[in-house]
């Protein structure tokens, strides 16, 4: 049998490319983590200003009630 033989500039170039392939996936992987929690802190401080303003004029509208 005629077994093909890698040189050892072709191991190196197949290990440089493995390594970088899996850095942008770890890289992906954490951006879609980051992405996702920067959007549900977003949505979380959204909701809050929603319920401050829902109560602020729950108040207004309790205090034009009690001086009826």
């Amino acid at each position: 049998m005629d077994h093909e033989r890698l040189s050892n500039g072709e191991i190196t170039k197949d290990a440089l490319q493995d390594t970088v392939e899996a850095a942008a996936t770890a890289v992906g992987t954490v951006a879609t983590v980051v992405t996702g929690a920067v959007r549900d802190v977003a949505r979380a401080v959204g909701t809050f200003g929603t319920e401050v303003f829902e109560i602020r004029e729950s108040v207004r509208r309790a205090r034009r009630d009690a001086d009826e």
